[in-house]
């Protein structure tokens, strides 16, 4: 996530989500259960996640310790996501970025499932880019890694599809949301509206999180809301990101957006310490844009929980009950 502007936004009510983690307060398991859910959606295997970001930590190593979007690190990550992405079956497509990035940023990367209805695409997206000061893990390849593993189950599970899966992985969003802005207005009026909403995760992993979900109240926010109502986790609306990730270039076109993250620099309060577990006072990521953002400072269960809650908001949008547009094996 890129750092807080100085100046407020105004008009539309934007917000990233900044989502956490923590173990559930002692009282939490005995709540009142939420309705059962009816989704399909697989497991998420988090160690499989995890297995992404190793990889990515590596690649920082490999190119003086960052992914920044300008470097052979962001394009090597880039690669890497590619060519799981393509083995997979994905119709996948660098889009280079001509207008409002930064000069010599790497392109985005978009990868679509196609089957399904293409007049209805719900599309899942993250920044890949981090900042030059460390290798970026939780900001932002805990959200990257999150999509490449739901993208690779989808492709691995082959349902049948109601609507079209597109996936982005957004370059230059940590100097000003660049990679996905361009992707948007690169799109026609038509295909903006055929986007009937967009889901954004920004750091999902942080050591201190809370659960926090974008627009928590609207109908694109439901089926995530659903997921983490159904483990008691008492979701909160984000603010801290509010205008702050790449959900903000889609929301400029009235395009619906929702999305988890787990927080960054803001600081964790009491009333969350007690809900959530963690420490109150202390940022939710002490990390966020350092040196440290390695894959130590990756929180697994809130991590693992984020994935989940990713595959059963893809399922309850996209996926059908019909055998109709099923991907042949």
């Amino acid at each position: 996530m890129r750092a807080a502007r100085r100046t407020t936004l105004t008009g539309l009510a934007l917000v990233t989500a900044a989502a956490g983690l923590a173990a559930l307060p002692p009282d939490a398991e005995a709540a009142s259960p939420a309705p059962a859910l009816t989704t399909a959606a697989p497991d998420i295997d988090v160690a499989r996640v995890q297995a992404h970001l190793t990889e990515l930590n590596a690649i920082a190593s490999r190119n003086g310790g960052n992914r920044r979007s300008t470097g052979q690190g962001y394009r090597d990550s880039v690669a890497y996501a590619k060519a799981k992405l393509q083995a997979a079956g994905y119709t996948v497509t660098e889009q280079a970025c001509t207008s409002g990035c930064t000069r010599g940023a790497g392109p985005n990367l978009i990868a679509e499932w196609p089957y399904g209805d293409a007049s209805k695409v719900y599309m899942f997206g993250a920044h890949l880019d981090g900042v030059s000061a460390g290798p970026g893990i939780n900001d932002n390849g805990s959200g990257s890694a999150t999509l490449l593993e739901v993208a690779l189950k989808l492709a691995e599970t082959r349902p049948s599809m109601a609507a079209r899966v597109r996936f982005g992985w957004w370059t230059d969003e940590e100097q000003g949301l660049n990679g996905s802005d361009f992707y948007v207005r690169s799109l026609t009026s038509a295909q903006r509206s055929a986007i009937k909403a967009y889901y954004n995760f920004d750091m999902v992993a942080s050591p201190n999180g809370g659960y926090f979900i974008n627009h928590i109240n609207s109908t694109a926010a439901a089926p995530m809301k659903a997921y983490w109502d159904s483990l008691n986790l008492r979701p909160e609306e984000n603010t801290e990101g509010a205008g702050r990730s790449d959900d903000y270039s889609f929301e400029v076109y009235g395009i619906p957006t929702s999305g988890y993250a787990m927080g960054a620099s803001a600081r964790k309060t009491s009333a969350q310490a007690a809900k959530w577990g963690g420490t109150a006072g202390a940022a939710y990521d002490r990390c966020y844009h350092s040196s440290c953002d390695t894959t130590a400072n990756i929180n697994a269960t809130g991590l693992n929980r984020s994935a989940d809650g990713v595959a059963h908001t893809l399922w309850q949008q996209a996926v059908s009950a019909t055998a109709l547009n099923r991907a042949p094996r």
